[in-house]
């Protein structure tokens, strides 16, 4: 036991247990019901394991065995785990969208945590909505915890090709449309591109949020690049519940961890790892329940100065795999040595300085130096202008360079289902110059603010060669997606903003070096369109869509409810009568 143990008194499970009492009678009785021994669980640091698998999560399919490694980890530091499963949100199933389910997951963990008798929490997450969901919620109630990623599957495999998810599906798919590829070879893709368990291998945003969640201290130092079957996770795991445990001893909370630096720390590597742009709205909503003050302008400010050194797809060549096996994200922070702040506090009890001394780079072109980056700066732009007055996103990194600075007019889809059923009409009226616009898509419009924001490219252009051109939306898009796509317009269709108010042949300016997006229509016009504007209607008459679609703030604040925003740990604990 730690030198450093506090009088078990003083534990939070105490409360429930610890007093000679009617109450407290009940509740050491229902546990013994389970077969524990009160030695087992009285005076000892009761550890909550967020698990957020079920049968539809298929990247998650190995968490009943890490739950195991957790458990080894909490019982060898003795303290006494208990699994508490939660809200599994999986991308790839979960419709509309599992980003309309992210604030669902964190309420449920935070109230998970302080409903029972928890002293600390391990946080088991990976497809991409759970990392930051159960982070939000455990920030909100500030409980000592550790998160345990859930690390990439295996690559993927065709022919002699290499393949990574997402981003090969949607190369191939328009391969598809086009007729370069065969139905037969089609399916031997599917059958080949996610061989094992885990989440995405390409930098998408499940790769992205765990090795942002480790950039900011919150995991066993690189944890995040770890392959999900590799024995390495398992010991990961375990270690995670160990350290669980000495985290209610020290009473390290996550408001310990999640300071200024931390945040800064976690967006110099979004943009040195080429992230996904989902990690803007999401560590947005981070830092709001931490209390850290962070807004679109510090991404941008940054991203102007950081390389990209990560040469993973969709920005790169290469997959997580060969990121673990090239060092993982301990060698990538130790080629930014110069640009992180060292002195900031990681969950392990370390400072950044101290985790990352003896990293080292074995295979220099997967991670590049900053004197070498794949792309000198630029993992992402943040664009405001006429169009969005509140700010947008794109991806440098991913937009074909002649893209950069372009003028188009706009061809106008009103929604999903629009775009749907005339993207591929020989009679669309498009070409090569055309600037895509899809409405209604963002976090109230569509709702929940799904991952459309990959607009196919119309068939007919596909024929002719055509594989970028500049797309617009309120909506998000897959991290493993790429292309010039502008992202996240605020305000959205939905709330009137001035996306609601383009009209086809209308001309848009898009400058990422400038960072401006800009639609060039006269203002005494576009009061005349926003005169004669009819806000869509919500359908959403009841239940959880319902409370979505009124408390909901806009991306630019991070999609976050805006009951859940406020001082960490301020709601109060619950009577025991």
């Amino acid at each position: 036991m730690p030198s450093y143990k506090k009088n078990p008194e003083k534990l939070r499970s105490s409360r429930w247990y610890g007093s000679d009492d009617l109450r407290s009678f009940g509740h050491r009785s229902r546990t013994k019901q389970m077969g524990y021994l009160k030695e087992e669980f009285v005076d000892k640091p009761i550890i909550g394991i967020i698990n957020t698998w079920n049968e539809m999560n298929s990247c998650h399919t190995h968490f009943p065995e890490r739950v195991k490694d957790v458990k080894r980890g909490v019982f060898s530091a003795g303290g006494f785990p208990v699994e508490l499963p939660a809200l599994s949100l999986g991308e790839q199933l979960m419709k509309p969208t599992a980003m309309m389910y992210r604030n669902f997951l964190s309420m449920e963990v935070e109230e998970l945590l302080r409903s029972y008798p928890i002293d600390g929490a391990v946080l088991m997450g990976g497809c991409d909505k759970t990392t930051p969901g159960v982070l939000l919620g455990a920030i909100s109630m500030n409980l000592p915890c550790i998160f345990v990623p859930g690390g990439a599957m295996l690559k993927g495999h065709w022919k002699d090709k290499t393949l990574g998810s997402g981003t090969d599906v949607w190369k191939y798919w328009d391969e598809r449309r086009s007729g370069k590829i065969s139905k037969k070879e089609w399916l031997q893709i599917e059958d080949g591109i996610a061989r094992s368990p885990g989440t995405c291998m390409t930098m998408g945003t499940a790769a992205t949020m765990m090795s942002l969640a480790d950039s900011l201290g919150m995991t066993i130092p690189g944890a995040s690049s770890i392959p999900a079957i590799d024995s390495n996770h398992n010991r990961m795991a375990s270690l995670s519940g160990r350290r669980a445990v000495d985290l209610v001893w020290e009473n390290i909370k996550p408001t310990n961890i999640l300071t200024e630096d931390a945040f800064e720390n976690a967006i110099i590597v979004q943009m040195a790892i080429g992230g996904s742009t989902n990690g803007i709205i999401h560590l947005t909503a981070l830092a709001k329940r931490a209390a850290v003050k962070l807004d679109l302008e510090k991404f941008d400010l940054i991203s102007k100065k950081i390389p990209l050194i990560a040469n993973i797809k969709p920005s790169g060549e290469y997959l997580m795999e060969d990121f673990y096996y090239a060092g993982g994200l301990l060698a990538l922070m130790k080629m930014l040595e110069d640009h992180l702040n060292l002195d900031a506090l990681t969950i392990n009890g370390n400072s950044v300085k101290k985790n990352i001394e003896s990293a080292e780079v074995f295979n220099k072109d997967v991670i590049r130096s900053t004197i070498n980056p794949v792309i000198k700066a630029g993992g992402t732009a943040i664009l405001k202008g006429t169009l969005a007055p509140n700010g947008a996103v794109i991806k440098p990194t991913a937009v074909d360079k002649k893209l950069w600075k372009h003028r188009g007019p706009a061809v106008v889809f009103k929604d999903i289902r629009d775009l749907k059923s005339r993207i591929d009409s020989e009679t669309l009226e498009v070409s090569p110059d055309s600037i895509l616009v899809l409405q209604n898509a963002g976090p109230i419009g569509a709702p929940g603010m799904p991952e459309w924001g990959q607009l196919p490219i119309p068939k007919k252009l596909l024929k002719k060669g055509v594989m970028d051109m500049v797309r617009i939306s309120d909506a998000r898009m897959s991290g493993t997606s790429y292309g010039a796509c502008v992202l996240h317009v605020s305000p959205e269709t939905a709330l009137g903003g001035p996306l609601a108010f383009v009209k086809d042949g209308d001309i848009i300016e898009l400058d990422i070096e400038k960072r401006v997006i800009n639609l060039l229509v006269k203002q005494s016009e576009l009061d005349i369109r926003k005169k004669n504007w009819i806000p869509p209607e919500n359908k959403a008459t009841r239940g959880y869509t319902k409370l979505f679609t009124q408390h909901v703030t806009q991306a630019n604040e991070g999609c976050d409810f805006d009951f859940l925003q406020g001082i960490p740990g301020e709601n109060p604990e619950p009577d025991i009568f």
